[in-house]
């Protein structure tokens, strides 16, 4: 057990001769379920190196001690180098161009999912974040592939169909966590259209495991209904716009990750792009229903102009103590974007991968919030 627990310890600084996946985004949530994917998939001498931020050490280790404790043949495969992706050398030092050699494929996750970001932590993070990442890339001599986490609302608020090849619609933005992600993809595009083998994933509003009910962060949808069980059997949740013409678009962790993990081993998914998606999503007045089944409450719905709700939660601490919802949620209730994932439904065809529905596992998600009611609402930043 003593040397179980060493192991992360005495591998995090030391870079490999062996072949290695880079990753980063770990020890977030979908890195961390991402690694033991990746460990089943590959030869036991791949390892895998992740590009870990200082204050997040002593987390990583414990995962890696988590992780490579289910397999005897994952032990010794995980290495952990402390860096940081805002900076040009990544934080690396001389650590770098030696890394650059062994990397076989990069896996970039690390960004900062939270819509109400400040647009220069935006800035630094999603845009110079992904550019020095990809400056990395470009000098790895035996890439085989740039695997890069988007996200489907780089379409920002744009009204109509938004398929798995646009990108520039004249789109505007709900926040500066959509325009920065927006603009690092762009990035991410020029440099797959000069030549960089790359897949570029983009998932919609990720919940929750749709088995388990397990997330790391309570956001998005979980607002809601952490609203609903705060109230008696007949709750009061605020509407606007008509919820009957918009839809809301929720995926399962479980869901993006086995998806990922398939697409990513496809020869034939380099210079593609996936969105990840529901391609049955319900309107938001279904999703509504679906969450007052799920808590066992009936809605009343008070219908308020956009404006009133947003402002009212941005200004009136006494809405911010009372409901605690993220002001900047209330766009996505008036959400005109439609998702097409055509494309990753062909690639995953043959498969058992498919985007449950929410009405499936929404009583899972539930059920973990009321097991676990302190989980953070705050994103690893």
């Amino acid at each position: 057990m003593f040397l179980i627990l060493s192991i992360p310890l005495i591998l995090s600084d030391i870079i490999k001769s062996m072949p290695t996946i880079f990753l980063t985004g770990f020890p977030g949530f979908l890195g961390s379920a991402l690694i033991e994917r990746l460990l089943a998939r590959h030869a036991h001498e791949v390892t895998i190196t992740c590009l870990v931020q200082p204050k997040f050490r002593t987390l990583a280790e414990e995962r890696v001690t988590y992780i490579e404790a289910k397999q005897s043949t994952w032990q010794g495969r995980i290495n952990l180098c402390e860096g940081d992706i805002t900076q040009p050398d990544l934080g690396l030092g001389d650590k770098y161009s030696t890394l650059q050699q062994a990397s076989q494929e990069i896996y970039h996750l690390a960004a900062v999912y939270d819509l109400a970001v400040p647009r220069h932590v935006g800035l630094r993070i999603n845009l110079d974040g992904t550019r020095h990442m990809l400056d990395f890339a470009t000098g790895c001599p035996d890439l085989q592939r740039f695997q890069y986490v988007s996200t489907c609302y780089v379409s920002g608020n744009y009204d109509g169909l938004f398929t798995e090849t646009d990108l520039q619609v004249g789109q505007r933005f709900n926040n500066y966590y959509e325009e920065t992600k927006y603009l690092a993809e762009i990035e991410v595009q020029s440099a797959m259209q000069h030549g960089l083998p790359t897949t570029i994933y983009r998932p919609s509003i990720v919940t929750g495991d749709s088995r388990t009910g397990v997330t790391q962060k309570y956001d998005g949808p979980y607002y809601v209904l952490q609203w609903l069980l705060r109230q008696p059997r007949w709750a009061v949740l605020p509407t606007t716009g008509n919820p009957r013409r918009y839809y809301t678009n929720m995926v399962p962790c479980d869901f993006v990750i086995d998806a990922l993990d398939y697409l990513s081993g496809l020869p034939q998914s380099a210079g593609r792009v996936y969105q990840l998606c529901d391609p049955n999503p319900p309107t938001v007045n279904t999703a509504m229903g679906i969450m007052a089944e799920a808590t066992h409450r009936q809605l009343i719905k008070i219908p308020l102009p956009k404006w009133v709700a947003k402002i009212s939660l941005q200004r009136l601490s006494i809405m911010q103590d009372l409901m605690r919802i993220e002001p900047e949620t209330v766009e996505y209730f008036v959400q005109p974007t439609r998702y097409d994932c055509r494309q990753t439904q062909q690639d995953l065809a043959g498969t058992d991968i498919a985007c449950p529905p929410f009405a499936s596992y929404i009583h899972r998600l539930v059920a973990y919030m009321e097991q676990y009611p302190d989980v953070s609402t705050r994103a690893m930043v």
